[in-house]
């Protein structure tokens, strides 16, 4: 497997990113999904080889080789799941699900792609990767950051998409593009949602988009075979919240705070009557996701009946704010490791 990364003066900006040399840009050795296995493979007696990282200037690839699967199935070879399906299959089962929340091109795109792995060998039931823009007003501090450092690194939808492209098709968990509504009006509704099936996306979740045009989105959506996932609040009127679970794919995200994205000292208790009333409308997997950042609210939450629980922030800031790529997704391991402990 090979994942490679080369910067367009083509690509569309995200937002008005600021200009940075990258000629003094590292290789760095991160864990990767096949060296994950590649241990598991060690284990059973198989012969491996460590993987290689290298680096040239405005490129960077990293290689590792190929590792027997422990299935014996390849990846790509398994029928692909969509996001509803995959929730119903762990309800089903009896568990919650765990969705992450990471932001592409926080520290760079070639990170993001090892992350997207490791949160998957985590156990990552589906992988919430939100685009980054120049505007974020509906997430805190910690996201609007990260999303900055993106675009200081000249991180672009094109960039983005051709990262996932690559690594898609290695990941058995279905990933759900989180955008803003902007860079989507500016490339076409048509042209963007294209884009990101091709991209191997399995859903989208436009924070900002208006409930008044979540039909044209949503029917664009499914032309495209992607899921339109649709946010409800604690706030929401009762016969919206209605309609929102009903127009929604994938699953209904019920947001626990009223205001932006970022942890919380504690979990609104709002959202245990929310579910149970969104749950008497629907019979669609109901995640919970803003604020939420210990392995004690995951276990609330699971607890008071939520089917997914979405972190974000918390996630982002193990990733985005560590020393080095390496020092995050060491970080990153450990904290989705814990959290995904502490569900059923």
């Amino acid at each position: 497997m090979a994942f490679a990364l080369k910067a367009s003066a083509s690509s569309a900006a995200l937002g008005h990113p600021q200009r940075r040399d990258a000629a003094g840009a590292a290789a760095v050795t991160v864990p990767t999904r096949s060296m994950v296995r590649a241990v598991a493979a060690a284990t059973s007696g198989a012969s491996i080889d460590l993987a290689v990282a290298m680096s040239t200037p405005g490129r960077f690839v990293v290689r590792a080789p190929r590792v027997p699967s422990l299935a014996h199935v390849p990846v790509a070879d398994r029928p692909a799941l969509s996001v509803a399906q995959t929730l119903s299959k762990i309800k089903e089962q009896g568990k919650t699900a765990f969705i992450p929340y990471i932001t592409a091109g926080d520290p760079d795109l070639e990170t993001t792609a090892e992350a997207l792995r490791l949160l998957e060998a985590c156990g990552a039931d589906v992988i919430e990767l939100g685009m980054p823009f120049s505007d974020p007003y509906a997430d805190g501090p910690v996201i609007q950051a990260s999303a900055a450092r993106a675009l200081a690194g000249r991180t672009t939808i094109d960039a983005v998409l051709s990262m996932l492209k690559e690594v898609t098709p290695e990941l058995s968990c279905p990933v759900v593009l989180f955008s803003y509504l902007g860079p989507i009006v500016r490339r076409g509704a048509a042209k963007f949602m294209a884009a990101v099936k091709e991209a191997g996306v399995k859903g989208l979740i436009v924070s900002d988009l208006p409930y008044a045009e979540t039909c044209e989105f949503r029917n664009e959506a499914v032309r495209n075979g992607l899921e339109l996932v649709l946010l409800t609040a604690p706030t929401t009127p009762e016969e919206r919240t209605k309609e929102i679970a009903e127009a929604s794919q994938g699953f209904v995200y019920l947001v626990s705070v009223n205001g932006v994205t970022g942890p919380r000292a504690n979990v609104d208790p709002r959202v245990k009557d929310r579910l149970k009333e969104i749950k008497q409308v629907t019979d669609k997997a109901v995640a919970v996701g803003f604020g939420i950042s210990t392995p004690e609210h995951v276990r609330q939450i699971a607890g008071w009946g939520a089917d997914a629980v979405i972190i974000g922030s918390a996630m982002v800031k193990q990733l985005g704010e560590a020393a080095s790529p390496r020092e995050g997704l060491k970080k990153l391991e450990e904290y989705a490791r814990s959290l995904k402990d502490a569900l059923p």
